[in-house]
């Protein structure tokens, strides 16, 4: 009967080698879950400077007229800045446009854009909308 009391429990070393490898799995979760959270602010940042940078180019293209030259300025949301570099391409009209967005406090690059937006030229004889109206109202 002594004999079946001593192997009726667990061992102290059968405890110690259950603790150690409920540590190690416990760690390396933790360690998993901090690794998917760096990758999940990453991927925000990431966004949050794509839509600034392609802001900047339909603002650019909703002005209409689009001049050379480089602009820069801070960002509606967030801790960003951006920097915006219009040129002339080969083709008249055509601009190349490069959007760089980065952070405000270090100045670290995080995403860059760039397109070619075409300047229409302006014709002549293009009458606007108001001026239409005026002439078919003077014709009755």
């Amino acid at each position: 009967m002594n004999a079946m009391r001593r192997n009726a429990g667990f061992s102290l070393v059968e405890v110690m080698c259950a603790i150690l490898i409920l540590g190690i799995g416990v760690v390396g979760l933790t360690q998993g879950i901090a690794a998917a959270l760096r990758s999940s602010k990453e991927t925000e940042v990431q966004t949050a400077a794509a839509f600034i940078a392609a802001g900047q180019i339909e603002t650019l293209r909703a002005d209409g007229i689009i001049t050379d030259g480089v602009t820069e300025g801070d960002a509606d949301e967030g801790p960003y800045r951006w920097k915006q570099t219009v040129s002339s391409a080969t083709l008249d009209g055509l601009h190349e446009v490069q959007v760089e967005v980065e952070t405000a406090s270090s100045g670290q690059l995080i995403y860059e854009l760039k397109t070619l937006l075409f300047d229409a030229p302006l014709m002549l004889d293009d009458v606007s909308p108001k001026d239409k109206k005026k002439k078919e109202g003077g014709r009755r």
